[in-house]
This record gives structure tokens, sequence and C-alpha cells, in this order.
């Protein structure tokens, strides 16, 4: 991994210089456009507006336009802000780990000692770890001022930008403000399905079908051409369970039998949950489907 930033946190008046590291990466087969009708190659250029030339990135500024008039802020202007050359992430305060709501969650980086000692970095480690805390923290990266969380991850620093509050919407729903009655009895199958289900979670377990079967369908395209038979490459699909409409108890009955069966004949392979059906008019009907795969399409839980 290379470093993408260098800076050190401000903890009170200890100071921990650290690298940043971008902590994931995108693993989809990268793809382009292309003309169908002969393969040619799409590309899109920066094309001035006023003189029609082709710009290159060196040279390509950013502007605010207020309607009447536009300022140009080069790179220099925007390196010029005093926020920008900050390399300090400021703990701000310590929080309890669970009132980090995850829907603030965003991008994860790690952080590496930067210096010949790191007695200070690991000193916040084990401080973040014995107290069960997250340390709120403001800093400044790629022309922006960011909040973030300072976690730990096997014993290494993390540190995870959080989302500005305004930057979340409101849910709001009216269909959530209609009154639905709940029976014991379907919440009493319900947490049933949900036992059937239970597992601890193990990342390492799903895959991502789509980028999967998209590798199988290029390979079987550059075998083949356009002479491919879809069918002969991934298999017949199966005929889905459809056209019944059972109320909310027997599709959850069905759904717990279903599940429990598959588990009694040893296999995790495909084990995925159904989602119950939340009620469908007054009468809760819903319709009967074939349990979808375990999280979502794109990830299915492999064989045992």
């Amino acid at each position: 991994m290379r470093a993408i930033w260098k800076g050190s946190i401000a903890f009170g008046l200890v100071n921990v210089p650290v690298k940043v590291y971008a902590a994931t990466e995108d693993h989809d087969v990268s793809l382009h456009q292309v003309h169908e009708k002969d393969g040619g190659r799409i590309r899109y250029q920066r094309r001035c507006e006023v003189c029609g030339e082709v710009v290159e990135y060196k040279d390509i500024a950013k502007a605010y336009d207020d309607g009447e008039q536009t300022v140009v802020l080069t790179d220099e202007d925007l390196a010029s802000l005093p926020v920008e050359k900050s390399r300090e992430i400021e703990v701000v305060e310590f929080v309890p780990s669970e009132q980090v709501d995850p829907i603030l969650l965003n991008r994860t980086y790690y952080l590496e000692p930067d210096s010949s000692s790191s007695k200070s970095y690991v000193l916040l480690r084990r401080t973040l770890e014995d107290t069960e805390r997250t340390a709120i923290v403001q800093f400044s990266l790629r022309q922006k001022s960011r909040l973030g969380a300072l976690r730990v991850r096997d014993n290494v620093l993390t540190l995870q930008t959080l989302l500005w509050e305004d930057e979340v919407r409101e849910a709001s729903f009216p269909s959530l403000d209609e009154k639905v009655r709940i029976s014991s009895k379907e919440l009493e199958m319900s947490s049933a399905l949900v036992d059937s289900f239970s597992s601890d979670f193990n990342p390492a377990e799903f895959t991502d079908d789509y980028q999967e079967q998209l590798k199988t369908l290029i390979e079987a395209k550059l075998e083949k051409g356009e002479s491919l038979d879809t069918e002969e490459t991934f298999g017949a699909e199966a005929e889905e369970e459809g056209g019944k409409v059972l109320d909310l108890m027997e599709a959850l009955r069905r759904s717990v039998e279903k599940n429990r069966d598959k588990k009694s004949g040893g296999s995790k392979s495909g084990s995925g949950g159904a989602k119950s059906s939340g009620a469908k008019g007054k009468d809760s009907a819903t319709a009967e489907k074939k349990p979808a795969a375990r999280k979502t399409a794109a990830k299915t839980r492999k064989g045992a």
C-alpha cells in the first residue's frame, strides 16, 4: 500500500505522527464503453466551450459561478486555505462507540505510526480499547474539512470519515404512519424464522456473484465469441415458485420449514433468507416467493 497523506493525531498535548492509507479497494471488473456496431472505443474529451481546444488535466482549474460572474480557483488558491494547510487530526471528544450511527460511516483508512517510537500510537490504541470508546476527530483531506471516527481494528488504528449531519436525508414515509396489527403468533413465527437463519457473521463466507458471473461471461465470450450459449455457460434457470397467494402466517411457516429442511440436509450453500413480506392490505396477504440469496442477490453463502 502507498500512503496518501501524512500528519499527526492531536490527542490533548500528545502528538501521534501517522501515515494514512486507503483501507478498502474496489474488486469490480473494469469495463469501458465502445460502439456496439464496430467495437470502437468511446472516449470523452475535455473541450473548452470558448476556444474549442481539448484541455489537459494540468490546465484545468475549478470555478464558482453565481449566475453573473465567474470566479476561477486555481490549485494554488485552494492550497492556500488555512484548513488545507493543516496536517493535524484533532481529537475533539471520546464517545461511547454505540452512539456513532452506522449510517454516518463513509470511507475507511488505516493509520500507521510515522516515527521512530510508536509508544504514543500504542497508548492511544490501548486507551480506545480499554475505555470502549470512539474518538471523534476533525481534519482536512483532499480539499474538504472532514469529521471522522478513530477506532481500533486488529491492533491498527483506523480512521473512518463520517458524513455531516445535514448530508443524511430524513426518512419520511406516510405509509409507516398507518396502524398495523401484528399478532403474538405472527411475532412468534417471525422470531422462529430469524432463529432458523441465525449464525455468526463471517464476511469471508460471502462472494460477489455478479462479478464472478461477469468474469465467466467475459471468458466464455473470449473463447466462443457471438456463438456463446448463455444457458450452456450458466445452466438453465430454475423455475420460480409463483402465482400462489399466501397469508402472512402461512408464508412464515413455510419459510421456517424450508430453511430447517435445508439445514438438516447438511449444506449451507444457497441457504438464503426469504424476507417476510409485510401485510398486503387489511387481509395480510402476500405473494409466495422463492427464498432469495442471503443479504443481496450479489452475495451468497459458500457451500459448507
